[in-house]
């Protein structure tokens, strides 16, 4: 029998994203129940699916049709609603990431769940996409030193971040006019909630290859919507960049991988995609290309199958791994705002 599935959440991701992967696993997972926040969009996702749809999150969580959750609401609402739900009584969740949105709420998640025993996945689809496993078992077989990394991404405009520099965000208390990113601490704040909102696709995976973070070197933001943030972890050197321009370039997300025996570079469909795989290629010393082949199926799918893997007891929570990202995350962008006010005041 498939797990009945209550979604905490109607915005663009669970439209284009997870209802579309979910159909496609019907032996694994029913929608059962959608609620948004007050925005109505729930009761026509939820027709179209045949489940029942609510405002706000209580109808859902009192559902007793409703095995496992879905958090795809916005990330300062996803540990309290994991912690609701774990208090529901729910049997597992599926946060879209990131977990929390600092230490301390990640930490609280991660023994509630640990303790309940609830089962737990975050939604990092760059970690689970098969190409990014390709790509770590190169790094392992070769055994190349990881010299640098860089994740460079360019995006047509993000409704919600444009709106976030538009409008304010938590950090700003004016809902109106546009945030005065000349003043420190504003962009410091614009810039903690870009790398905890958006980095957070590809941090968990710069982690396995980066795993400490050890100074930020510099750190700031690019107009309209984007940053510049390098810092070393170990002897490895990590370059992010983010560029979402009005008038919108042409997609393109690679995050590229510097040994000292070659250069691997993963080329991520884009978000709000379902295109396949990453593309692999691999440049050696000599100037060759390998290029590894790409699947069908793409890291959103692969993350709902993990997620069903759990339900069934076939893979374990790894719990510690899942805070390990989170931490890694919210110190990154701790460090980078502290970086960046640093500079201002210098």
């Amino acid at each position: 029998m498939p797990w009945n599935v209550g979604i905490l959440g109607a915005g663009p991701g669970v439209v284009a994203l997870h209802l579309p992967v979910l159909r496609r696993l019907p032996d694994q997972f029913t929608v059962r129940h959608i609620a948004d926040a007050g925005s109505g969009r729930a009761r026509g996702l939820a027709q179209g699916c045949g489940a029942r749809w609510s405002t706000g999150e209580a109808d859902l969580l009192a559902d007793p049709d409703v095995d496992v959750i879905a958090v795809c609401s916005p990330p300062g609402e996803h540990a309290r609603q994991i912690l609701a739900a774990v208090a529901a009584g729910k049997r597992a969740i599926f946060c879209e990431k990131p977990l929390a949105i600092s230490r301390e709420e990640a930490g609280e998640v991660i023994d509630a769940c640990r303790s309940a025993g609830v089962l737990l996945l975050v939604g990092t689809n760059h970690l689970f996409d098969a190409a990014w496993g390709r790509a770590k078992h190169h790094l392992v077989a070769r055994e190349g030193k990881v010299q640098a990394v860089s994740v460079t991404v360019a995006l047509p405009p993000n409704d919600r971040y444009h709106q976030l520099v538009a409008e304010g965000g938590p950090f700003q208390a004016p809902r109106r006019g546009h945030p005065d990113l000349d003043d420190p601490a504003v962009a410091a704040g614009v810039l903690r909630q870009l790398l905890t909102g958006f980095s957070v696709h590809d941090l968990p995976a710069v982690r396995d290859v980066a795993p400490s973070i050890d100074e930020v070197a510099y750190a700031r933001l690019v107009p309209p919507i984007g940053y510049l943030v390098g810092y070393r972890a170990g002897g490895v050197l990590v370059h992010l960049a983010l560029t979402m321009l009005p008038q919108g370039p042409d997609a393109f997300w690679r995050m590229t991988i510097a040994t000292s025996r070659d250069r691997i570079e993963v080329d991520f469909p884009t978000a709000f995609v379902h295109a396949g795989s990453a593309a692999v290629r691999v440049r050696s010393v000599g100037g060759q290309w390998t290029e590894y082949r790409r699947d069908e199926d793409d890291g959103y799918l692969a993350q709902w199958r993990l997620f069903a893997s759990l339900l069934e007891g076939s893979a374990p929570v790894e719990y510690d791994e899942l805070l390990a990202d989170a931490q890694y995350v919210v110190d990154l962008a701790d460090a980078a705002a502290a970086r960046l006010l640093e500079a201002a005041r210098a």
